[in-house]
């Protein structure tokens, strides 16, 4: 019989009904050792926070998010909050010994993310990371396909991240609904939000990024304030467009934002080796394109792979249907639960952790540093 694991959310957005889905779905697919239970969830409104544990089945609710890290049953804190307040959260989880799940980027700013990884590295205590991307399972073959060496050496890899949603001057900024316009709660735009996604799959498959080149802008300069109602200058970057270099000699191009009219997440990327390429789109997200240069001269161009095959070739979707029948995004949560509950059974690191989210962190500051500056900037200069 599985051992329970009891789970405290904090926080009840959008975020939050990925996670508490995972958590409801993941032992109907995943042969585990633990299964998640959902204790309680803490909000900000009472009247919300009850709706939604009744929704999803949460034995009860609050409005103290310190409650939830002081209670002795809670084992897991999962963090589904604005990014000002996961630090705050994260270091109090982790000095009461309570496993961590927050959701990204790690924290506003890489000050701020040394502080937490120091505190779950003191304690001692399992964290994660939600940059759930890596766990498509095309992203993954990705990931193994370039381990493998199918395509040589790296030369190029380039990814975008594109919306559409911020395009008209009237939507405000702060508040419950639009607090990732709120450079005070979110701490930047598109690179922090967006682009910390594509950096994350990036380092993941292709190493470290070194040195960064950015440009960013704020298209529409002042917003009303959704709660206040006051109108008040824009303090994050609406577009940002970088180049790198990392580690392993590759160079990258990366773009993001949210006035590209047409795109709802336009999220793709592509690599470039000598023997063979690759390119994902997450409009398509269970297709990898490849491209390998090897194949003989008639047959040569690019194919497409449909990333279902229920033989274990393709990862995770031996635990769903029967090959073809393709999975969605919230099964990247489902993912990414299981192998975290997989780790905390066997005592092993799952990535990504408080440390690697905090090496996305660095960049994204250094592309922030890079766009005010004017300049390259060494990624382990910043913060």
């Amino acid at each position: 019989m599985a051992k329970t694991l009891n789970v405290g959310l904090i926080g009840y957005g959008f975020m939050g009904r990925t996670h508490s889905n995972a958590y409801r779905k993941v032992n109907n697919f995943f042969d585990l050792e633990y299964r998640p239970v959902l204790k309680t969830v803490c909000g900000l409104v009472e009247e919300e926070a009850k709706a939604f544990a009744e929704k999803w089945g949460y034995e009860s609710y609050g409005t103290n998010w310190r409650q939830v890290i002081e209670d002795p049953n809670i084992d897991l804190v999962d963090i589904c909050v604005p990014n000002n307040l996961h630090a705050e959260i994260a270091i109090a989880a982790a000095e009461a010994g309570k496993a961590i799940l927050c959701e990204k980027p790690l924290a506003l700013n890489v000050a701020q993310g040394k502080q937490m990884v120091e505190a779950v590295e003191k304690a001692g205590v399992a964290n994660l990371v939600s940059f759930n991307y890596r766990r498509v399972p095309a992203v993954t073959l990705a990931k193994i396909l370039i381990e493998e060496g199918r395509l040589g050496k790296i030369f190029h890899y380039r990814a975008n991240f594109l919306q559409d949603w911020t395009i008209s001057a009237d939507v405000p900024q702060g508040g419950m609904a639009t607090w990732r316009l709120d450079v005070k709660a979110a701490g930047s735009g598109v690179t922090g939000d967006l682009l910390a996604h594509c950096i994350d799959t990036a380092m993941w498959q292709n190493g470290p990024i070194t040195q960064v080149n950015a440009t960013t802008e704020t298209f529409v300069k002042q917003r009303k304030h959704a709660e206040t109602g006051k109108v008040e200058p824009v303090g994050i970057d609406d577009a940002c467009i970088f180049m790198c270099r990392f580690e392993n000699g590759s160079l990258g191009n990366f773009e993001s934002t949210r006035y590209a009219r047409g795109h709802k997440a336009l999220y793709t990327f592509e690599v470039n080796g000598e023997h063979a390429s690759i390119a994902w789109d997450l409009h398509d997200l269970h297709r990898l394109s490849w491209f390998d240069h090897r194949d003989e001269g008639k047959l040569r161009g690019w194919r497409s792979i449909h990333v279902t095959d229920h033989g274990g070739e393709h990862p995770y979707m031996d635990k769903w249907w029967v090959p073809g029948l393709q999975i969605g995004y919230e099964h990247t949560f489902v993912h990414q639960i299981a192998d975290f509950l997989e780790g905390l059974a066997e005592g092993e690191t799952v990535h990504p952790t408080f440390a690697d989210a905090l090496e996305t962190q660095k960049v994204c500051e250094a592309v922030l540093l890079s766009a005010r500056e004017g300049r390259w900037v060494d990624v382990q200069s910043v913060g």
